[in-house]
């Protein structure tokens, strides 16, 4: 059996992938908030779904910043594997 090849670095590093994934919601909020502004489209569950996303997206990278930082200062609770 053949293992599949790695991700390429950029794929694999879990904080640039949570930071551009939040960034693409942030985005669709302010596409949507700009639609509703010039356009007259109401703020629907479009809207919504992205502030969610936005929100929640934010959040989990701040927890992953602070298992980060908890690896990097030794901590003995820190979680394991975190780059």
């Amino acid at each position: 059996m053949v293992n599949p090849p790695a991700l390429p670095a950029r794929l694999s590093r879990a904080s640039a992938v949570a930071a551009v994934g939040t960034a693409l919601w942030l985005l669709g909020v302010l596409g949507l908030l700009a639609a509703w502004l010039f356009a007259g489209r109401p703020l629907d569950i479009w809207f919504t779904t992205c502030v969610a996303g936005t929100i929640l997206g934010g959040f989990g990278y701040g927890v992953f910043s602070w298992q980060r930082a908890a690896v990097r200062r030794g901590s003995r609770t820190a979680q394991t594997g975190v780059e």
